[in-house]
Formats: C-alpha cells, sequence, structure tokens
C-alpha cells in the first residue's frame, strides 16, 4: 500500500517512520547476516517499542544531500555514467587529441616510413620503454639485458651504461626504458632502422619512444611540430601512444582517465583578488588588502616593512583609494616585480640595529598561494583559502578528465558531451541512437540500462538537471527523488520504502508525475511509507495516519487513520478539517505596496539568462517557479552573498551579474534556514534564544545563591563548577559493549540531572535549574510571569507555535520545522530597525497546513515591522499570501531562467504561460484584488 503520515510539526510522524519502523526493520535484517558480515555493519539499536509485526526490510530515503563529495554527480548517483562508461569503452571511436584524426594501430613499416619521412641527416635514438612509473631496484633487469648483449638504459630520463647502472632507491618511483640503437635518417640506412623498430617493438611490448638528438633534432620539431616521438603496435598518432580503451580511461575518479591538473575535480583552487581586495574605496594604509590589513593596522613589524618597502619600488601612495592606483600599480602589488629586488629596512636609523635586506617580491597572490601549497598546518590553509575561490579547470575546460579521454566519441559526441545534456534531451539522445556494425548489438543492453534510469529520473520531475551536476550542489528534495528514481532502478519487491516529504522543492505542476512514480513503487509489490504535507500526495494515498493533536508532549496520538475520505470525515482530525474545507488559510484582506525596490541587472548564474530583476522591498516576497528554473541560483547565488558582501563584508562567491541597485535601503540581511541550531545535545532553545543566560541570571540572584556566593556560572552545564562532574552536563554516560551496541545510561551520580546536588539544591519557585530545563516553554512564561525580559522572549517562542517545547530540549531532537522556528523567534525578539532583508528557502519543509498558518502570521509581523521578507516556495498557501510573486520560468535548466510573471498573486495568476499562475486561479478565484496598503517605512 501507499501509505501517509501526516499531522503538525513535531507530533511523532517521524519518530515513528524512521525512528521505529525503519530502525527495527534495519536492526532485524542486520540480525539475520553471518556474525563475520555484522563486524563490519556496527551494532543497530533497539527502538523503544513493545511488539512489530508484519515489518519487511527497510529502506529510507530521506531529505539530506545525495553527496559532500564534489567528485559525485547525477550520473555516478543513479548508476547512468557507470554505463556510459562501459558504452564508450566498448563502441567508441578513439581520435588523437591533438590532430582530431582517428587513432589506428601501426605496423613496423609505417612505423619506419613515419621515421624516414624526418628531414634527412636527423639523428635520433630508439627506445623500448620497460618499467612506467614503478617501485623497485630493478637489479635483475639490468643483469638480465646486460646477459643478452644491450649497453645502455634510460633512468629517469638519464642514460647510463648497463655495467655503471646506478643503486636504485626502491621506495621511489623509476620510469626505465632500454637504449635500442641511435641513428641517422638516411635512405641507406632502412635496413637498419627497420630492425631496430622491430627489435624495439618486441622489447616495450608493442611500444617505441623516439629521441630526436642534437640541432638536427630540434630542426626536425620545428620542421614537424607533429613529429611521431612516442609509436605504437596497437595505437599512436602526432607522437603519442593510446592505450587500449577501458571503462577507467572514462573515469574522473581514476588515473587513467582524470585530469592530471584538476585531479578530475573540474575546478581549481585560485586566489581571488575580489577577495584578497573586498573594498577597492580604501587605500592600503586603511587595509585595502585584506592580508594585509593587520600589519597596517599596527603600523610596524616585518611584514609591514616589506609594504612600506614595495610601495617606495613601486611609486605606490599608501595613501591613495585602491581603485585610484591605475592598473600598471595594482598588477606590481598584486603579481610582483618579474624578480626585481626591494630594499627592506629594519631597526632604527642611525643605530647599530639598523640594517637594509634585498629581496624579490613576488607578489601578494603569488605569495598567497606558494604559502597555501607549502603549509602542512591545517589551520593555516583554513586562513589562506578565505582569499580563495573555485575557478574551472583550464587544462579540462571544467570536464574533469584529460584530453585523450575527451577526444573518444559515440556518435560524433564525447563522455564530455553527454553528461552535459539535461536527463530529458539524454534520453532522447539515446532512444534515438543508433550505431554502427555490430556496435549496435554489442551496447543493447548497456543502452537499455542508459535509458531505463533515464526514464525513472523523467519520472520523478528532474529532467532539467544535468548528468554532470554536482552532488553537493542538490537540493535535498532533488538528492531524494534520485535516489527514489535509483530505487526504481533497481526493482526490488517485499521491502518498506520510508520517504521524507518526497514532494519538498516540486512545483504543483511535476507532483502527479511523482505520485505515479510511488504508485509504481508500490507495484512492484513494496509498502510505500511516506511521511508528507502535500494535499495531493495525502488525496492519492491508500491508507492515512493522521498524528496530533498538537506538538512534542501535545502529541504523538493517532488522532485518525484510514482512507483520505474517512479522513476528510473525521472530526478529531486536524488534517482532516483541512481537507475537507473546515478549516482553511485565509487571503489576507489586502496586499501591501512596495517602500522601494532593489535591483539586480545582468543576472547570468548558471540557467539565468542575463535577467534584470527587480525586488520590492517591505513587502512578503514569494520567489517562484518549476523546479529548476532558477530561484536559488537568483536568490541564494546571487541575492544573498551580494547582500552580504555589501552589508557584512561577507567572502562569499557572489554569482554572476552586471550591478545590484538600492542597497542603501537595508542594513541587514538574514537567511533563516532549517539546519539544526546546534550540533550537540548542548544547545537549545534556551541557550540560543539567550534566555537561559537570563535564567542563570535569576538564579544566582536568589538569596541561598548570594549565600553560597554561587554566579550565573554556576547554573551552566558546560562549564566547571556546577556541573555534574561525572558525566560532564551531558546527564548520561556511555557505556561501551564489546560485540554490541554502545548503551547511553542515566548518570548514577546526578540521576541524569546534568548538576551536582549542591547546585540542584538552588530553588526558584521550589524549581531547581535541573527542572527548568525540563520545564515547557509555556510553563516557564507562567514561572517568570514578573521578569519583563525574559517573559519577551519566551512569547516570541510561544508566538512562533513552540509553547510545548522543553526550554532544554536538545537540538538534534528537534525537526527542522522546529529549528527554523525556533530561529524566526529569536529575530522577532531582536530590537528591529525595520531595514532588515529575510530569506527563507521553502520554508513550508516539514510544516502541516496548521503550522504554515502559524508561519505566515510570524513572516507578517516580521513586515509589518518594516523589514521585507524573500521566501523561495512552491507551497500555494504561502505564495497566495504574499504581497508580490516573482515567477521563473518557464521550464526547468535551459528552458528556465527568465522572469515569467511579476506583481501581485492576481496578476501572476492571469499570466496564461505561468504554471504558478495557472495554480493559483483557482484560489484567488474566491475574491477581487484588494485595495493596495502602503507598507510601513521603519519601526
Amino acid at each position: 500500500k501507499l501509505v501517509v503520515f501526516t499531522g503538525v510539526s513535531g507530533s511523532g510522524k517521524s519518530s515513528l517512520a524512521f525512528d521505529t519502523l525503519y530502525a527495527e526493520g534495519q536492526r532485524r535484517y542486520v540480525e539475520t547476516l553471518s556474525s563475520y558480515a555484522r563486524q563490519f555493519l556496527g551494532q543497530l539499536e533497539r527502538p523503544q517499542v513493545e511488539h512489530l509485526r508484519g515489518l519487511s526490510p527497510t529502506i529510507a530515503i530521506e531529505q539530506k544531500s545525495a553527496s559532500s563529495n564534489p567528485r559525485s554527480t547525477v550520473g555516478t548517483i543513479t548508476e547512468v555514467y557507470d554505463y556510459l562508461r562501459v558504452l564508450y569503452a566498448r563502441a567508441g571511436e578513439q581520435h588523437c587529441h591533438l590532430c582530431g584524426k582517428p587513432v589506428k594501430a601501426q605496423s613496423s613499416e609505417q612505423i619506419v616510413e613515419e621515421l624516414l619521412a624526418m628531414p634527412e641527416g636527423t639523428k635520433f635514438v630508439l627506445l623500448a620503454p620497460l618499467v612506467t612509473h614503478r617501485k623497485g631496484e630493478f637489479k635483475d633487469l639490468f643483469e638480465e639485458l646486460r646477459g643478452r648483449g644491450f649497453v645502455r638504459v634510460e633512468i629517469d630520463g638519464a642514460q647510463h651504461r648497463l655495467d655503471e647502472a646506478p643503486r636504485l632507491d626502491k621506495k621511489l618511483k623509476h620510469t626505465i626504458a632500454l637504449v635500442v640503437d641511435r641513428l641517422v635518417v638516411r635512405a641507406d640506412e632502412r635496413q637498419r632502422i627497420t630492425e631496430g623498430v622491430e627489435l624495439a617493438l618486441q622489447e616495450g611490448r608493442g611500444e617505441i619512444r623516439v629521441e630526436l638528438q642534437g640541432d638536427d633534432g630540434a630542426a626536425a620539431r620545428k620542421r614537424r611540430p607533429a613529429a611521431p616521438l612516442l609509436f605504437s603496435a596497437a595505437r599512436s598518432c602526432c607522437g603519442q601512444s593510446f592505450p587500449e580503451l577501458s571503462p577507467q580511461s572514462f573515469s574522473f575518479n581514476s588515473p587513467l582517465g582524470m585530469c592530471g591538473a584538476c585531479n578530475g575535480l573540474g575546478t581549481r583552487l585560485e586566489i581571488d583578488p575580489g577577495l584578497v581586495i573586498p573594498d577597492p574605496a580604501l587605500s592600503i594604509r586603511e587595509g585595502a588588502i585584506a592580508p594585509w590589513a593587520s600589519a597596517m593596522s599596527r603600523g610596524e613589524g616585518w611584514t609591514f616593512r616589506i609594504i612600506d618597502a614595495v610601495a617606495k619600488a613601486c611609486s605606490v601612495d599608501l595613501d591613495v583609494p585602491w581603485r585610484k592606483l591605475g592598473a600598471k600599480k595594482q598588477e606590481m602589488v598584486l603579481h610582483g616585480l618579474s624578480g626585481k629586488r626591494i630594499a627592506v629596512t629594519w631597526g632604527k636609523e642611525g643605530t647599530e640595529t639598523h640594517g637594509t635586506w634585498g629581496m624579490r617580491f613576488e607578489g601578494v597572490i603569488p605569495s598567497l598561494m606558494r604559502r597555501f601549497q607549502q603549509s602542512s598546518s591545517e589551520s593555516a590553509r583554513d586562513a589562506y583559502r578565505k582569499f580563495m575561490s573555485e575557478r574551472p579547470c583550464d587544462a579540462c575546460g571544467s570536464r574533469r578528465m584529460r584530453p585523450e579521454s575527451l577526444a573518444v566519441r559515440v556518435a560524433d559526441r564525447s563522455i564530455a558531451d553527454v553528461t552535459a545534456m539535461t536527463v530529458k534531451d539524454a534520453f532522447e539522445h539515446f532512444a534515438r541512437l543508433e550505431l554502427p556494425g555490430n556496435r549496435q548489438k554489442i551496447t543493447e543492453g548497456v543502452r537499455r540500462e542508459i535509458t531505463s534510469r533515464l526514464s525513472f529520473l523523467l519520472n520523478v520531475g528532474l529532467d532539467y538537471l544535468t548528468l554532470d551536476r554536482s552532488g553537493p550542489t542538490l537540493s535535498g528534495g532533488e538528492a531524494q527523488r534520485i535516489r527514489l528514481a535509483s530505487q526504481l532502478g533497481s526493482e526490488l519487491s517485499g521491502v518498506m520504502y520510508v520517504l521524507d516529504e518526497p514532494s519538498i522543492g516540486l512545483h504543483q505542476r511535476d507532483n502527479q508525475r511523482l505520485i505515479e512514480t510511488l504508485r509504481r513503487l508500490r507495484d512492484l509489490g513494496n509498502t510505500v511509507l511516506v511521511v508528507e504535507h502535500d494535499e495531493e500526495t495525502i488525496r492519492a494515498a491508500d491508507y492515512v495516519v493522521d498524528f496530533g493533536p498538537g506538538a512534542g508532549h501535545l502529541g504523538g496520538r493517532v488522532m485518525a487513520a484510514g482512507t483520505p475520505e474517512e479522513i476528510e470525515r473525521d472530526p478529531e482530525s486536524l488534517t482532516g478539517a483541512y481537507l475537507s474545507g473546515r478549516a482553511r488559510i485565509e487571503l489576507p484582506a489586502s496586499r501591501r505596496e512596495p517602500r522601494g525596490w532593489l535591483e539586480i541587472q545582468g543576472a547570468s548564474e548558471h540557467n539565468l539568462r542575463n535577467i534584470d530583476v527587480r525586488f520590492p522591498l517591505g513587502v512578503l516576497l514569494a520567489v517562484t517557479g518549476v523546479s529548476g528554473a532558477g530561484k536559488s541560483s537568483l536568490v541564494n547565488g546571487i541575492l544573498l552573498p551580494a547582500l552580504g558582501r555589501a552589508l557584512h563584508n561577507s567572502t562569499e562567491p557572489v554569482g554572476a551579474h552586471r550591478a545590484i541597485k538600492g542597497l542603501k535601503a537595508l542594513d541587514k540581511v538574514i537567511a533563516i534556514d532549517q539546519k539544526p541550531i546546534g550540533r550537540t545535545p548542548r544547545s537549545n532553545p534556551g541557550t540560543y534564544t539567550k534566555a537561559f543566560d537570563q535564567i542563570r541570571d535569576i538564579f544566582a540572584e536568589l538569596p541561598e545563591s548570594r549565600a553560597r556566593g554561587y554566579g550565573p556560572g554556576r547554573f551552566s552545564f558546560n562549564v566547571k563548577g556546577g556541573r555534574c562532574e561525572a558525566c560532564s552536563g551531558d546527564g548520561m554516560v556511555k557505556v561501551e559493549m564489546h560485540f554490541l551496541a554502545d548503551v547511553y545510561v542515566p548518570c548514577e551520580v546526578c540521576a541524569g540531572k546534568r548538576y551536582s546536588a549542591q547546585t540542584l539544591a538552588v530553588r526558584y519557585k521550589g524549581k531547581s535549574i535541573a527542572d527548568i530545563l525540563d520545564t515547557s516553554i509555556e510553563d516557564c512564561l507562567q514561572l517568570f510571569e514578573h521578569h519583563v525580559a525574559l517573559r519577551r522572549v519566551l512569547d516570541t517562542l510561544v508566538e512562533v507555535g513552540l509553547g510545548y517545547m522543553k526550554i532544554g530540549q536538545s537540538a538534534p531532537t528537534m525537526s527542522g520545522g522546529e529549528a527554523q522556528r525556533v530561529k524566526l523567534s529569536r529575530e522577532l525578539g531582536k530590537s528591529q530597525t525595520g531595514r532588515t532583508l529575510y530569506v527563507l528557502d521553502e520554508p513550508t519543509t516539514g510544516l502541516h497546513f496548521e503550522d504554515i498558518r502559524k508561519l505566515l502570521g510570524v513572516l507578517h509581523r516580521l513586515v509589518e515591522a518594516g523589514n521585507t521578507v524573500v521566501v523561495i516556495e512552491h507551497s500555494l498557501d504561502v505564495i497566495k499570501c504574499a504581497d508580490w510573486v516573482i515567477d521563473l520560468g518557464p521550464e526547468g535548466g535551459a528552458g528556465g531562467g527568465q522572469v515569467i510573471a511579476e506583481g501581485t498573486p492576481e496578476d501572476v495568476a492571469r499570466v496564461a504561460r505561468s504554471y504558478t499562475g495557472q495554480f493559483l486561479r483557482p484560489l484567488l478565484s474566491a475574491r477581487r484584488p484588494s485595495p493596495r496598503v502602503q507598507a510601513p517605512a521603519s519601526v
């Protein structure tokens, strides 16, 4: 069956789906394996459940990035690239990367003719490669060659007599070639050249290297730039020997296929002048050159004296703004003086310590690059990395592979040409691909696997992704749908799949394709369990389980279970109320009028088509469009980092654009995402919002604390003094169990309360500091009702719908929606300037209809304070409540990157070619556009 778990955020859906069903299914499966296999998999904890019956092996497909490894791509994740490598190894036509001609095997006669075609009198040496980049001493090899009558060998580029061969370091890699003969190009030498070539081919296992000698050789090279230097009885051209093709020849993770310059990454880290000179309006003395800024502020030290010497040598005024120095002087400072020496003085003039030292100034950028490459300290490398950006590799053109591999073609396309295609284009390419001769039959199975996997990607709405798209750049929703497509390709049956909101990041236009994919997975004989809030997916389910009634300790109950129709009729079900229309998110009474504009001109990052986009200020703005239309490229790739650089001196790279106008209307930019508020259990809502600091201050002011001399630090579980030292303030102690999972048990000393007995003895209204951490935020409001500043912080947490949460709930146990609302509450608690721009990327991820209603109330409050809120969103409930919409498209990938519609939701709904407008139209038809309201200038 296709089963959907739904309910408000924090009501227990994921706890049952992932922490119970998936965890127990995995544990049971692992227990069926041999003890030998289990030792490599680790031990899995038994979830807290009394009885579980009828559970199949489980596979989880979660909302997490596909991979943090830059070597991972859409092609490698889906295994499409693995099949592509096999296809090119079996059916690829090898071409010379230098001249473009097809590479063919050469006979000894052809090699002789090539040699005799060189200018008369050219001297050359015939060498037979014996060892290529291998470790060893090779004494036995040298003895054997000398015994067979050979006289010379070439070792690591230098020729030696065999009876005088040096002793080689067996720990180092060596390259050895046999010197077969020294020859001269003359007609009467044909016989000798032929014998030498045949012997060299025999000794070199089909390969020959030719070294041109002396002036004649140089002349030959000049007259014949493509003079052959390497020959092979198998394949050679233009002096290059080409190895037999294998799948590894097309792997950017193998030395046989990867680009040598970037090691298969496609990018290289280089010093970015924009990061070295973050503010060209400053002078060098004012810190224009960031790496020199601290030395200039001190006005002394060795670095300062070097800067002073450079300024004198280059005639640079340290007090003139950088942008006014002129290109020539800027070039000398950044890239050096071409070996010219500068005089650096030290000590006080007229004293014994005074002196001058001559040194070559290499330039700021080469100096930083050299130090980065030579440093063995990771902290130092991190410091230099702040001035670096990833740039496309010039050697391979970001295609990751060596030129020999890129020159292999199938149907006149290299493997890089195919991976640069979108999934849709690649599917069409292979659907009509026909190969000559028996290659069509040889590759039939491989082509079938490629088209099959591409069709699965199409079915989950990822037609716009290119196969070479890097894994770390994929959104959580895209990564999840890629894994879903991979599972379809495996065609397993009898499995329970557990998915976490697969509709995230998917436009309503593509929802039906995703639902059909889930049904196909079900029809293979699997159970598909989906944690989901999307209305269309809920209605498509065979069975729905609704959790509630609230979140946290107010949730954890099954409020309703049955078909979608049964859920609609259940009066206890909050989800049913929204499905039936008994509850709804109402349209706003009016739309706010923009109070200003922020404009990005010439946006061309990724697939954006050199567009000019105006962002209205003082409103709730929704940026919409189908998946891959360019929303994230525009907002997260250009807008956020550009504002970060302008307002907060950020060093984050900014996407391609021509200019940005209207910055003076803003003083801050803040991104509020769903990442955890902390990585450890020590982070909680109290510490994150600083409410716990005030609570500790209150405890420190109690008479008993004063009598004992306790300060606020005494009530912290992070520092020595008041915490329990047996568990270091964790409350839990790890017990290592050999051959079993590690067990975490409550600390016997503090009984899990984190503090020492003396600290716990101090009480406020009958509660210890540990009791307070275990109290809900709503209850804390009553406890601290007379503390105005603390109440203000707690009020904002309640306002964002987190009143149920315990003030000390650890960060790792919070859902993404809860973490985002904690961050929102902290922003609400700050004093507002009315000039802040907030950016939220799909804030409705993990949120129920009721949670979305509360979230909209918070976002509108931020806007009412005069701020601007920008959301990247697919939820129609959010889009219909926005003041302004910018819709990108019309399609994803290469078919997107344009502004299709902009204006109020009503304006967008009237644009026929806007997919977002088409889905908005029925929701807005209930009422006409209301008068606009001028947004407040500031608060």
